[in-house]
């Protein structure tokens, strides 16, 4: 896999189908096969990380362009503001237009590793994760200050870390008031790239929903 390091924020990499089978991956489960292409895309990952030392942290935006012989794909991580409150994408929105992508890689890539995920169309999703479990006892009592009746949340356990995933929904939520959100959950926590199918397949469900009230009337 040939890997080039674009700047702070940005790899590409370009793996060639051969190197897939070598990988163990039949070519047609890239396409297809949810799972085998997740599991593809974190080696992938892995390996750019050992080589380039790109520590995955916050939404990624991501490009795949299919080849003749391979995959090129476009890695960009967002950054956040000093407030907490917005997302900034460190490379010109222009140049991430102007690549041609192959639609079912970036719908897969869409439903799995972007934070508003193709299948929950109207939503908005992210996770933060947590050092220590009071840290979220923290933000629970003070989120429970607050209306969040429409905030969908679960709480997960993932090698020795903790993570909410949260879910808005654009009928109830304006962009600022999710803002808000975010800005009190990052006085607690840091956003995390793992997915909910992620955490949901490979860590441990603590709390399927209501996170914030269930906490806080058990911990209180």
């Amino acid at each position: 896999m040939e890997i080039e390091r674009i700047n702070d924020n940005t790899v590409k990499f370009y793996i060639s189908y051969g190197d897939i089978e070598e990988r163990g991956f039949d070519r047609e489960e890239i396409w297809y096969n949810r799972e085998r292409s997740e599991e593809l895309f974190w080696e992938m990952m892995d390996e750019v990380h050992q080589e380039e030392n790109f520590t995955i942290e916050g939404p990624l935006w991501i490009q795949v362009q299919a080849l003749d012989k391979g995959l090129e794909v476009l890695v960009t991580r967002a950054q956040v503001t000093k407030d907490g409150q917005k997302f900034e994408l460190p490379i010109p929105e222009d140049k991430i237009k102007d690549l041609p992508v192959d639609e079912r890689i970036e719908d897969f890539l869409d439903q799995h590793f972007q934070p508003d995920a193709a299948e929950n169309e109207g939503s908005l999703e992210f996770t933060i994760k947590f050092k220590d479990f009071e840290d979220v006892i923290s933000l629970s009592k003070k989120m429970t200050a607050s209306p969040n009746e429409h905030l969908s949340t679960k709480l997960f356990s993932f090698e020795g870390t903790y993570y909410i995933h949260l879910e808005f929904s654009d009928e109830y939520f304006t962009e600022e008031e999710i803002d808000n959100v975010l800005s009190i959950m990052l006085e607690y926590g840091n956003e995390s790239s793992l997915t909910v199918h992620r955490l949901s397949e490979y860590g441990t469900s603590i709390m399927d929903e209501d996170v914030f009230n269930t906490v806080t009337k058990y911990f209180s």
